[in-house]
């Protein structure tokens, strides 16, 4: 009997402990479609990324004639100009991995650039957040649009519109 009068008394304490934490969802990409300095971040992004891929496209073009010549001509070359038209394709396929990586690597220049414009914007987003969260007492804030666990949500709960505000993009 004390067994079940114990269970029956954790039981409500954590029901009524559960019952008084508070939630929230925010819907990170519908704040960021209305944050215009994101949208030029992006699009600086889009454009210097695109910059540098067709750099690198146009090396391995280079790479890919130069393979092409060295084809056409190795019957008509020596051993040693064969071993040494080897070398500047496998230099040259080098350089083009390293131009690849500069640019598109994990600490490469897109990465750079992508952490310079668009961190900022995130972290202005999470301290809007915190701030929220910390004047309306709730205990977790999940995010809409990365949670692809949320099957429903009520719209109550939303406070995307009230970060927009904070940040100074009211809807």
């Amino acid at each position: 009997m004390k067994k079940l009068i114990l269970f029956f008394g954790l039981f409500i304490s954590f029901a009524f402990s559960a019952y008084s934490q508070k939630f929230a969802l925010i819907d990170m990409e519908y704040i960021l479609k209305n944050i215009s300095s994101y949208e030029t971040a992006n699009q600086q992004l889009e454009a210097i990324s695109k910059k540098w891929q067709t750099e690198v496209e146009t090396a391995q073009q280079e790479v890919q004639n130069m393979y092409k010549t060295y084809q056409s001509e190795i019957v008509f070359l020596s051993a040693e100009q064969k071993t040494k038209k080897e070398n500047e394709i496998v230099e040259k396929e080098k350089a083009v991995q390293e131009l690849k990586r500069k640019y598109f690597g994990p600490e490469g220049e897109v990465f750079k650039r992508r952490e310079a414009l668009i961190k900022p914007i995130q972290d202005d987003i999470y301290n809007a957040v915190k701030e929220i969260s910390d004047t309306k007492g709730y205990q977790l804030v999940l995010d809409r649009a990365s949670a692809s666990s949320i099957i429903f949500a009520s719209p109550r709960i939303d406070i995307s519109n009230e970060v927009l505000s904070k940040l100074g993009y009211s809807k």
